[in-house]
């Protein structure tokens, strides 16, 4: 069976574009959480990712559980910390916060997550992950203490993606944060897709379909959708 890197790769090559479910453990309303997965499966989404810059409560691995009785969409975790690796997960996002200069959230979590993730069997995807600034400041600047890159620095996010793909990164994921005010700019998904051959991720700020089409008609291999389906579980119905 193939894994979710070569998956995802195949997709790019094919011009299959992707959609990822952000879930964030400390939003869920465990009363609801059948309609949530209801709802999922009636939508266009390719993957589950679950996680957050703040997770307060240690429910990952129930809500995993939970999910995958009712859905059969591959399980991501996209992880703020190291207490957020789950076993229960298909994968893991193996992030790097490149747009920083926080060592902790450069390398210092991940060597701390290293061992834990060596005793499970995820599948451990090294993602370089560049904040880019969207209108407020949003949880993962709060939490990593970086600022994000200029939304007009387009060669900046250019060389920052490039260099992300030459340390060895599998995936680019540029983030405008969760509750953006602001998408990343269509102009610099375009430049960042036209110059690097892994695939890119895009999320934040994306309120609506119209949105995510214009993320993927500038480049987006995979599109994450997070605050707006959370706050609307009939964001895909027509």
């Amino acid at each position: 069976m193939e894994n979710l890197y070569t998956q995802i790769k195949k997709a790019k090559t094919q011009n299959q574009k992707l959609l990822a479910i952000l879930i964030d453990p400390d939003k869920m309303d465990w009363n609801t959480v059948a309609i949530l997965i209801s709802k999922i499966n009636q939508s266009p989404a390719t993957h589950i990712f679950i996680g957050g810059s703040l997770v307060h409560h240690n429910i990952i691995d129930e809500l995993i559980v939970r999910i995958k009785q009712d859905c059969t969409l591959p399980i991501v975790v996209f992880p703020g910390n190291p207490s957020q690796i789950s076993d229960k997960a298909d994968a893991i996002l193996f992030l790097s916060l490149l747009s920083g200069r926080n060592p902790d959230y450069l390398i210092g979590h991940q060597v701390t997550a290293a061992p834990i993730l060596k005793q499970t069997q995820l599948e451990i995807i090294s993602t370089g992950y560049i904040l880019i600034e969207s209108g407020n400041e949003t949880a993962v600047e709060r939490v990593s203490k970086t600022k994000p890159l200029d939304r007009h620095d387009l060669d900046l996010a250019v060389n920052t993606a490039l260099a992300g793909e030459m340390l060895g990164s599998k995936l680019i994921y540029l983030e405008a944060g969760s509750g953006a005010e602001l998408p990343v700019p269509m102009e610099m998904i375009k430049k960042v897709a036209q110059k690097i051959e892994i695939p890119l991720l895009v999320g934040g700020g994306i309120i609506d379909l119209h949105g995510i089409q214009r993320a993927y008609n500038a480049g987006a291999d995979l599109v994450v959708i997070g605050t707006a389906f959370e706050n609307d579980l009939n964001f895909f119905n027509p």
